[in-house]
């Protein structure tokens, strides 16, 4: 606070800006209720930060108590929720073996403009020694964003190089958190961003930026196809 004025010093890989702003706010997030419960005595664990302790198909230690949502769960979203009372339900009342970690769950973060993220990011891939391609459309060749003037941000569709195989996205834009589903639903039915390239897209709207990001996709495994055929003949 200078001068009664609120001022924000950010710091990245050592350069600093200083901004001014109208409020500061700070997330500090939120700790489970679990103490008092008496968990102990039910068999069941827990971390007072992190909340209770589950296997991936939200079993605590006592295989007849389940879990689910914010309580036990690293990402604490509502549609992540949700998913999770779900399985819990197949699980436990009728013998189900769903997996959390098997679930495709996409997030958006509602600044403006919004990020949203589903799957991989570039970095996981390749710590887990998958070679990585990224297909990127920045909104302002996009003409519905250029249109209404939200030229800010972009679409990136990371997918296992030499294929369509979508690894994860990362959409930056005034409906990110929109545009994203179309990213998980293709993740969800297995369809390479190669599909994506002949959906038609209704016309002008930001979601061509999926569609331009997928056909960008289809060039480019034509020209490696192209240049490996030349090779070989």
């Amino acid at each position: 606070l200078e001068g009664g004025r609120k001022h924000v010093t950010m710091v990245n890989d050592g350069n600093r800006s200083t901004t001014v702003v109208d409020e500061i706010l700070t997330g500090i997030g939120r700790l489970p209720a679990v103490q008092g419960l008496n968990l102990e005595a039910a068999g069941v664990d827990y971390d007072v930060k992190t909340g209770i302790q589950v296997d991936d198909f939200l079993r605590t230690r006592n295989p007849r108590i389940f879990a689910a949502g914010d309580i036990c769960l690293e990402h604490k979203f509502t549609n992540t929720a949700e998913a999770s009372a779900r399985i819990v339900v197949r699980n436990a009342l009728f013998r189900g073996r769903q997996r959390m970690s098997a679930l495709t769950v996409p997030w958006c973060t509602y600044t403006d403009p919004q990020v949203a993220h589903v799957g991989l990011y570039v970095r996981q891939a390749r710590a887990q020694g998958i070679p990585v391609k990224t297909y990127t459309v920045p909104m302002h060749d996009v003409v519905r964003a250029i249109t209404d003037g939200e030229e800010e941000g972009f679409v990136k569709i990371h997918v296992r190089e030499g294929t369509d195989r979508i690894l994860g996205a990362t959409i930056v834009g005034r409906y990110a958190g929109e545009l994203i589903n179309n990213i998980s639903l293709a993740m969800v039915a297995g369809l390479g961003l190669c599909r994506l390239a002949e959906v038609i897209y209704a016309y002008p709207t930001q979601g061509e930026a999926v569609r331009q990001a997928a056909q960008a996709c289809v060039q480019s495994l034509a020209a490696v196809a192209q240049s490996t055929k030349k090779e070989v003949t």
